[in-house]
């Protein structure tokens, strides 16, 4: 089907009331069976439609998936819900178990999915490149590296021309803090606290979220900032945030002033005066932190610190992992929401629509401080499928205008969500921009403490048992993180928000006995 014809399902089940009422999966007749008989009809959700049926599963049974996993495969316990997801098939924003149930997928893979679950042109690309050629490695040309390369391009602003292809996030920023060092034949680089830029030796020295940290000495040379968290942190008011929801803090400050933005960058100053050298190598930012719980910063903060830095000698880095190829709707890259030109830019996850692919772009000039210091290579960078499938990508964000309806649908549903702080206790922040928002649980709206991990596991468990699939972050793990596909449409919305709204009322009635 179409992208067309399939918003116009869309468009149709909206004006239609019960003619048509898909089969619920049995795990959500069974959450509704046993909650709370006061919910009445708020437990009564229905999925929009879905105009696809998922294949037999005829693979290995679950209890054998489980003894499998545990003794063959890595002991970090990542598995979401106290009995893990056996994912069997996907389409766009859905997903499908073992069992044939179908699930809304509002976490994309660990906002990876952009364009949806198995495209239909993004499969046809890759079957047609599957038949053609998979691998050469950079010893010889190909030309889906060479289409992807002007494709990629076009989307930056002069002078960020040059790209390097790899295969992670953290593939990227390794070679990001690599470029940045040679070019600027300095070490120190700094990170702020609570950012995620990936988990290899080298890159664990910038990510600071306590789980990813060793005792053992990791990334050497990296220095933590203190996080402008405008909720969380000391300062923050109630102009503070690029976003249509701000915080519930109040302030005294003009919409066009911040008294919180100038409080933080004299902490930046700080950590410049007393924790790194002179001259440092760069600075890395996510535009919005993703594993932290969907974190902004106040508006004007990243401009501020990109001249201090540079100042030092340092170069910026953007790392857009997350933030990019339009997720955040108003612009296509999140640095250009906060109006900076980075000298570096990072990215994966969106870029392959979950095919394994990431680049670092950067300038002529720093391109060339790295390659007249190394003999850069990468084996799998770049190779024909990744470059194809990117391709596509890029093509399909263009022609069905999911930008566009990330900016439209996500500010939607940013203010949808945000009627939930307001009538929940519980609910302390909601935030974002776009497709990329945060709900951050707490115990109350006074001290704001974080809402017990054990009590956000129930919630997060009780959406998934209704057929919603949502992710987590913070350093707590107390915010509920959703980064859909960007395909997604109001009808998936509204059944998103029952559903999570249902799951609130639920929790709340658990603690009232």
């Amino acid at each position: 089907m179409t992208p067309a014809w399939r918003h116009l399902l869309r468009a149709w089940y909206l004006q239609t009331s019960s003619s048509r009422i898909p089969k619920m999966c049995p795990s959500l007749s069974r959450a509704f069976r046993t909650s709370v008989t006061k919910l009445g009809l708020h437990t009564k959700h229905r999925m929009p439609p879905c105009d696809f049926t998922p294949e037999k599963y005829q693979s290995l049974a679950y209890e054998r998936v489980l003894e499998i996993h545990s003794q063959h495969l890595a002991p970090m316990s990542t598995a979401y819900f106290p009995k893990p997801l056996l994912l069997h098939q996907g389409h766009m924003e859905w997903l499908f178990d073992y069992e044939g149930n179908r699930y809304l997928d509002f976490f994309s893979g660990i906002v990876t999915v952009s364009v949806g679950h198995c495209h239909p042109k993004v499969n046809a690309v890759a079957q047609k490149q599957l038949g053609r050629l998979w691998h050469t490695s950079s010893l010889f040309f190909h030309s889906p590296i060479h289409e992807f390369a002007e494709k990629l391009s076009a989307l930056l602003p002069e002078p960020l021309k040059v790209i390097f292809l790899v295969n992670s996030g953290s593939e990227a920023n390794d070679l990001a803090m690599l470029m940045a060092r040679a070019h600027s034949n300095s070490t120190d680089i700094i990170s702020f606290r609570g950012g995620y830029h990936g988990c290899s030796p080298y890159t664990l020295g910038l990510t600071n979220v306590g789980p990813y940290k060793m005792e053992l000495p990791s990334g050497t040379g990296c220095q933590s900032t203190m996080c402008p968290d405008v909720f969380r942190g000391p300062w923050g008011g109630s102009h503070c945030r690029d976003s249509p929801v701000q915080t519930i803090r109040k302030c005294s400050c003009a919409p066009d002033c911040c008294q919180a933005k100038d409080q933080y960058i004299e902490q930046f100053k700080d950590t410049l005066n007393t924790s790194v050298a002179k001259s440092i190598a760069g600075f890395f930012a996510e535009p919005i932190q993703g594993v932290n719980g969907v974190v902004q910063y106040p508006k004007g903060f990243l401009q501020e610190a990109f001249e201090l830095v540079r100042e030092r000698g340092g170069v910026c880095i953007a790392d857009e992992v997350q933030t990019g190829f339009g997720r955040l709707g108003s612009h296509f890259w999140g640095f250009q929401t906060h109006g900076i030109l980075p000298d570096i830019v990072t990215m994966a996850k969106g870029i392959g629509n979950g095919f394994p692919m990431a680049a670092v772009v950067t300038t002529p000039e720093i391109a060339k401080s790295l390659a007249t210091r190394l003999f850069h290579f990468n084996t799998f960078g770049g190779n024909p499928m990744a470059c194809a499938i990117g391709s596509a990508v890029l093509e399909v964000i263009k022609e069905e205008k999911l930008q566009e309806n990330s900016q439209d649908v996500g500010t939607y549903m940013l203010r949808k969500f945000a009627e939930l702080r307001d009538e929940f206790e519980i609910v302390g922040d909601v935030r974002g921009k776009g497709l990329m928002i945060g709900i951050e649980m707490v115990q109350d709206k006074v001290s704001c403490q974080p809402l017990p991990r054990e009590e956000v596991n129930e919630i997060h468990d009780d959406c998934k048992r209704m057929g919603l699939l949502i992710g987590r972050g913070g350093i707590f793990a107390q915010t509920f993180r959703i980064a859909p596909s960007m395909c997604i449409t109001k009808p998936d919305v509204h059944f998103a928000v029952e559903v999570f709204r249902s799951a609130l009322i639920q929790h709340m009635e658990r603690r009232a006995k």
